[in-house]
């Protein structure tokens, strides 16, 4: 089984925790989280079953087989081509052998529309930042090619046939316990980080707000923040021999 873009290897440790009989390769373009992938094994006891590699080009992603199962999130967004990307990732794969790209889906709410600072609408007006800011660093991406982003076709496109697809609702109802505020806290600052020029002073000094420790309206203490979000994973078989 491959993980392709398996960041400090989450995924990798669920995939050999989940087929005691696999092998497991997580993948990434950055050595420091192949090194915490692999810390991460160790602390599980997954040493030996578990081991990285490094790769980030679709030319790469061909190289990584033969395999079973591969298995990448949010990956191919990063690539230029996402359609060659695909294609890399079917030839690495042996007959019979699954595909699943996660890959968008919808993105996390976890504030009311009026949070009774600011403006109301913070979190349409971040996603529509975000949008933006995705879409220009896409444009600069090596080989960046615009292409329909409906998955199945573009499964079907690399020579796969499309085995369905599925959306896992991620649900976290209001209070959310220290663990989730956290994880939305950094959020948090990271889209001030990244969209500060491309938001308005009032949208800045709400966000800046939210992120205060120390004050009751910060999104460490609201007693109305949650997390909602889901995730779609698409899935395709390799139905003939390798070329």
């Amino acid at each position: 089984m491959v993980d392709v873009g398996s960041g400090p290897g989450a995924a990798s440790c669920v995939l050999a925790r989940t087929f005691p009989l696999a092998d497991v390769v997580a993948v990434d373009r950055s050595a420091p989280l192949l090194a915490r992938a692999e810390a991460r094994a160790a602390e599980h006891g997954l040493t030996g079953r578990i081991t990285t590699r490094r790769a980030e080009r679709p030319e790469e992603f061909g190289r990584l087989g033969p395999a079973d199962v591969i298995w990448t999130g949010n990956v191919c967004r990063h690539v230029g081509d996402q359609q060659a990307a695909l294609r890399a990732l079917a030839s690495a794969l042996r007959p019979g052998g699954l595909l699943a790209v996660a890959e968008r889906g919808l993105p996390p709410r976890f504030l009311p529309r009026d949070i009774g600072i600011g403006r109301p609408g913070l979190q349409a007006r971040l996603d529509a930042a975000v949008e933006e800011r995705f879409a220009a660093a896409r444009a600069r991406l090596p080989d960046a090619t615009p292409v329909v982003e409906d998955w199945p076709c573009l499964l079907a496109s690399a020579g796969l046939v499309p085995t369905g697809s599925r959306t896992f609702l991620i649900d976290f109802p209001a209070p959310l316990g220290l663990g989730a505020r956290s994880h939305l806290h950094a959020r948090l600052g990271r889209l001030l980080d990244e969209l500060g020029d491309r938001l308005d002073l009032v949208d800045r000094l709400t966000l800046e707000q939210l992120l205060d420790g120390d004050a009751c309206t910060g999104i460490l203490w609201r007693p109305d923040a949650f997390y909602l979000t889901a995730v779609t994973v698409h899935t395709a078989r390799l139905c003939r021999p390798r070329d």
